[in-house]
């Protein structure tokens, strides 16, 4: 049984704006440390946003002021808002709960 689905990437034009979805079961949702990851094609898988247990959050430098990571408890989903995408965010995004992940989106930005 899938535990985690995420939903939400695509094909974006310089500037647009993408919502990922990442829906768990509760028992992986309830994991302290919640994030969302990245890797690009030849590049090393990194971390984009990270929201602790204690609420903190921490974004990488390069997507500061663009992308907002969220939870939504009640439905058991972290979000990432991407808004003014650059082609140098396409990836494929992975949510990550302690130590289970997504499956991965795909996120293309291009012209």
């Amino acid at each position: 049984q899938v535990q985690v689905v995420e939903s939400g990437g695509g094909l974006v034009q310089p500037g647009g704006s993408l919502r990922l979805s990442c829906t768990a079961s509760g028992s992986i949702f309830s994991a302290l440390v919640k994030g969302w990851y990245r890797q690009a094609p030849g590049q090393q898988r990194e971390v984009v946003a990270v929201i602790a247990g204690d609420g903190i959050i921490k974004y990488v430098d390069s997507v500061k002021g663009r992308f907002t990571i969220s939870r939504d408890n009640a439905k058991n989903t972290l979000y990432l808002q991407m808004d003014s995408l650059k082609p140098e965010d396409t990836a494929v995004y992975y949510c990550r709960f302690s130590s289970t992940w997504g499956q991965g989106t795909q996120v293309t930005v291009s012209s």
